[in-house]
């Protein structure tokens, strides 16, 4: 790995630096397929703060797209749980047209930050929807409908993804 890339990664994911963001976004301009592996270790090890630089570093590199899939797993990651909702804050970086499932996933099953989040890309991203999207959704519909989080939440939960269903149905309903 270059030693430039190594500075980078030394001084994001060094504890007492200030300017660690900074870092990370110059880590993310700088990343080749070389350290791509590198940064994807850091998104899975056990500390949340530098796996979320390292998710953001992703972020502003041109390995992007290609990152989403590790990026999901760091915010389905029960560990990264009491910290979801600032990964899920990073996906704003992303292109998110092809993720409709994951992010309703996120709504579904994330904590109070991340739902949030996730209802407001849901809301505004403009995703690329199919029906093989639709079945998907209502699978991890059914899944959340037998083990809901309280009765409260299924009740406010209902009255959010029906109206959602039913726009998707009617994408792809027979006329």
């Amino acid at each position: 790995m270059d030693e430039e890339i190594q500075g980078l990664i030394m001084r994001m994911s060094d504890p007492n630096e200030k300017e660690a963001f900074y870092f990370a976004d110059k880590l993310g301009t700088k990343l080749d397929e070389n350290s791509l592996a590198e940064v994807y270790k850091l998104v899975k090890g056990d500390n949340w703060e530098i796996a979320y630089l390292a998710c953001r570093a992703l972020s502003k590199s041109s390995f992007n797209e290609q990152s989403l899939d590790v990026v999901f797993e760091a915010i389905y990651d029960k560990k990264n749980r009491p910290h979801q909702g600032a990964f899920v804050q990073v996906l704003e970086e992303f292109d998110l047209s092809q993720r409709f499932v994951d992010i309703f996933r996120v709504y579904l099953f994330g904590n109070f930050k991340a739902q949030t989040l996730a209802k407001m890309y849901l809301d505004e991203v403009e995703f690329d929807i199919t029906p093989r999207t639709l079945r998907k959704v209502e699978k991890h519909w059914n899944h959340y409908l037998h083990n809901p989080e309280d009765e409260g939440s299924l009740e406010l939960k209902k009255q959010e993804v029906v109206p959602i269903l039913e726009e998707l149905r009617e994408l792809f309903s027979e006329d």
